[in-house]
């Protein structure tokens, strides 16, 4: 079996209907940077910076990715503007691939690590909750035992909106009143779940406080009350951004792995927006693997990300 062929046609179809947005605004755009061009050359490489730049792809990020296409210019002394698109699509792979980090074949979690724990973090509105319900369900399906902790008790919306996913999901919820010390709950989770001999808990935290420092000691105290129940909770930091809003998801991330340690990312809200791009240039910037990527509102338009067939989804196979 090759290392891609666990990626089903129905996934392929949910990618490449997702980022259809995305696409059909990287390639009205390419067309328009070569056209009257035969060749690739310097203006055809500034019109290519362009595109990038307003793909979202990010400054830093576009111009590592035309200095490696100047390069393979200047190597195979004449490439055409058809060839253009298989180039920039093998750049993008590389270069995300140079992130060190493996793709997970599914909703997967380490058997040696019981339970499972899962801190999710970012500002409200970019679909955590949904993303929280969305994995719950994904997990559940792999055969797991989910649990979940409503750890942002500043929202009572949150906390509902978390019961009615634990409702629909079919999976055990740990809350407390409005305005219960969040670390509390998550420690009440933790103790419930180890008890219980869950494989997943995925616990939900505070969207924003008053300032930065508030959120960073917020974030840090939940983390330490976990360790007393389980020494090396959390095991994932999930960082949820919404990929709708471009450059500012890229200031979001600035702020929560400056505020606690992220090591993974889900990307929601692709299949509404032109701005895919960010995708690839958040990857490449903050060196933290996107573990997931929201394309639509179902409970399995929640995706492991793949880095190829994202690719090969904005660019042609």
């Amino acid at each position: 079996m090759g290392i891609f062929s666990f990626f089903s046609k129905e996934k392929k179809e949910t990618l490449d209907k997702g980022l259809s947005k995305t696409k059909e605004n990287v390639f009205s755009k390419l067309t328009r940077a070569i056209a009257g061009k035969s060749k690739v050359d310097d203006e055809v490489l500034d019109n290519l910076e362009e595109v990038l730049i307003t793909s979202d792809v990010g400054v830093d990020t576009t111009l590592k990715i035309i200095e490696r296409i100047e390069k393979r210019v200047a190597r195979d002394k004449y490439v055409t503007t058809q060839e253009l698109t298989t180039l920039l699509r093998d750049e993008i792979a590389t270069l995300l691939t140079e992130n060190n980090t493996e793709d997970a074949e599914s909703f997967t979690v380490p058997e040696d690590k019981k339970p499972y724990v899962i801190m999710v973090v970012g500002v409200n509105g970019v679909g955590k909750t949904t993303t929280i319900g969305k994995l719950a369900y994904q997990f559940k399906k792999a055969g797991k035992n989910v649990y979940l902790g409503a750890a942002d008790t500043f929202r009572a919306a949150a906390v509902e909106q978390l019961v009615i996913w634990s409702e629909r999901v079919g999976v055990p919820i740990v809350k407390q009143k409005m305005g219960s010390d969040p670390a509390s709950v998550a420690f009440d989770t933790l103790s419930s779940a180890k008890a219980n001999g869950a494989d997943v808990v995925i616990i939900d935290t505070a969207g924003r406080l008053h300032n930065k420092i508030n959120l960073m000691n917020e974030l840090t105290k939940i983390k330490n009350v976990m360790k007393k129940v389980i020494p090396d909770a959390p095991h994932e930091v999930l960082l949820v951004l919404d990929g709708s809003t471009g450059q500012n998801a890229f200031e979001q991330a600035k702020q929560f792995t400056a505020a606690t340690e992220v090591n993974a990312l889900a990307v929601t809200k692709l299949d509404g927006t032109a701005k895919g791009g960010v995708v690839i240039g958040i990857s490449d910037h903050f060196r933290i693997p996107v573990k997931y990527i929201g394309l639509g509102e179902g409970m399995e338009d929640l995706q492991v990300f793949n880095k190829k067939e994202f690719v090969n989804s904005l660019f042609g196979e």
